[in-house]
């Protein structure tokens, strides 16, 4: 029956069927395997950039509602999805070409994952820490090279350790304090100022960083406790690695001239959803 269907219908009936067949605890594959790899350098991200462009805002919401419901659009980013696919990670790539890809795949599968469970409020719906229910950061794999890659993998062994702390700013779990989905993809050629632009937009936020001068108190992202290593080995000098990305240095010469306290924001994991904001509830 599916070979005589349109590629849109046929995978808009693949994420219904997913999100409506997958088992507890049972692994849901995105991608295709395929012994043709290509090079990460020669990966298109267009299709990406596109959806993004068209469903993303400037505060990193989706309209996620929309998106469900366009077959076309849905079908673009399962091909885009296969694309990354066809990505030879063993082969010589620069580290820009690695992140970029790497970042592109992290986000790109999230965004799959939520559309497969909307409409639903939060990501952390659908993450249980039990082996028996579905959990979307370690149940939900991309096949690239053949292989599964989860959420969790993505983040923990292809992108962690590489060397390049502005990453924690450029992936996002679909919530509201995660940082913003950025309204572009990823590319080796513009990575530097994507990561760089990516922090300065998370730290420009009041919500995840706040300095009190009077307790002197500098209130942050619970990111930055949850992932403490990978910026220093106190939280104070993993504020001072981040410190560049800071839209105010003079208050931040001013409350580290003497000592500070470090206190950790309430997370909110509230979906990033277009129609979550206020606008769209009227």
């Amino acid at each position: 029956m599916l070979a005589s269907l349109p590629r849109a219908a046929v995978a808009f009936f693949v994420l219904t069927f997913l999100a409506t067949s997958a088992g507890a605890g049972e692994k849901v594959t995105l991608g295709l395997p395929t012994s043709e790899v290509v090079p990460l350098g020669t990966i298109d991200h267009g299709a990406w950039d596109t959806l993004l462009k068209h469903y993303c805002d400037e505060q990193g919401l989706v309209d996620y509602a929309a998106w469900k419901h366009s077959a076309r659009d849905l079908a673009a980013l399962d091909d885009y999805l296969e694309t990354l696919s066809s990505g030879d990670i063993a082969s010589s790539a620069s580290p820009r070409e690695r992140l970029a890809f790497w970042i592109n795949a992290y986000n790109a599968l999230t965004v799959a994952g939520i559309l497969r469970e909307y409409p639903t409020t939060t990501i952390r719906n659908h993450t249980s820490r039990d082996p028996d229910q579905f959990d979307i950061w370690h149940d939900l794999l991309l096949i690239v090279g053949g292989k599964g890659y989860s959420l969790d993998v993505i983040e923990n062994e292809m992108l962690r350790g590489q060397g390049e702390k502005r990453v924690r700013f450029a992936i996002t779990c679909a919530s509201m304090a995660c940082p913003r989905l950025r309204r572009e993809a990823y590319t080796a050629e513009k990575l530097d100022a994507q990561l760089t632009d990516s922090a300065q937009q998370f730290f420009a936020r009041p919500a995840n960083l706040r300095i009190d001068f009077d307790t002197h108190t500098v209130y942050v992202s619970r990111l930055l406790h949850w992932f403490e290593r990978d910026f220093g080995t106190t939280p104070q000098k993993g504020l001072a690695a981040l410190a560049e990305y800071f839209p105010d240095q003079q208050a931040w010469r001013a409350v580290t001239a003497t000592d500070y306290r470090v206190e950790y924001v309430t997370y909110d994991w509230h979906l990033n959803d277009q129609a979550s904001k206020p606008s769209a509830r009227r």
